[in-house]
Order: C-alpha cells, then sequence, then structure tokens
C-alpha cells in the first residue's frame, strides 16, 4: 500500500510541474490572464501533490 501512496505523490508532484512550466511558458509570451490561470492551477496541483506526500510518508512511518 504505502509504494502505491508514494507513487500516487510522485503523480501530483508530476502533473503539478507540468503546470508551473505551462504558467512559465504563458508568462514568457507575456499572456499574464492564462498565465495567472496556470499559476493558481499549478498552486492547487502543489498542495495536492504536497497533501499525498504527507499521507504517504506518514503511512511510511507507521508500518515501521
Amino acid at each position: 500500500m504505502s509504494k502505491e501512496m508514494h507513487e500516487k505523490a510522485a503523480e501530483h508532484h508530476e502533473q503539478a510541474a507540468k503546470a508551473h512550466r505551462s504558467a512559465a511558458q504563458q508568462h514568457g509570451s507575456n499572456d499574464h490572464m492564462s498565465a495567472k490561470q496556470q499559476s493558481a492551477q499549478a498552486f492547487e496541483k502543489s498542495k495536492a501533490a504536497h497533501e499525498q506526500s504527507t499521507k504517504a510518508h506518514n503511512m511510511s512511518q507507521q508500518q515501521r
């Protein structure tokens, strides 16, 4: 179960990184409205990644 939790956390981190790269690209092309939306989405994905990582870490600690 712990491995699956860590893999899910990694997927969330990858999605967050993709959203951050997209926001950076939008900023670079001076499309600030789209960049703002992408940044907000990246933030939400980062929060989800952090929450999943915390769950996976806590589960790993309990299994020791």
